[in-house]
């Protein structure tokens, strides 16, 4: 792992608005997609240069595509953490981000419900 391709992966709110709805746990693509309110290649794009910076691994689960924070990263850069679990979240729109995500996870409703445009959240918390 590279410390300047982490420094780098880091340098832009999209990727640390997806980190902040990871910390938690896994999601799938779909599920960022919806929760940040970002299309399909937008999602791609900033997903794969966290990948490429080791920041995040992903694991395929049936048909869909879930990513997770790789602990490892975590451990040989331990600034990642505070960033993750400390300061990410007073941002203002990692805050809106992350009361989505808890929307979205007390809903009881998955990929399948968003594939099937099932899923409504109050975009108005954008």
């Amino acid at each position: 792992m590279d410390l300047i391709q982490v420094m780098k992966a880091l340098a832009d709110e999209t990727r640390i608005r997806i980190l902040n709805i990871l910390k938690d746990g896994g999601l799938c693509v779909c599920e960022i997609e919806l929760l940040l309110d970002i299309n399909q290649s937008n999602a791609s794009r900033h997903l794969n240069k966290l990948t490429s910076a080791s920041i995040l691994e992903y694991y395929k689960v049936a048909k869909y595509v879930y990513y997770k924070i790789n602990e490892d990263t975590v451990k040989e850069f331990p600034f990642l953490k505070e960033i993750i679990e400390e300061q990410a979240i007073k941002l203002e729109q990692c805050s809106k981000d992350y009361e989505r995500l808890k929307k979205y996870k007390s809903s009881n409703l998955g990929c399948e419900d968003i594939k099937e445009g099932r899923v409504c959240l109050d975009i108005n918390l954008k």
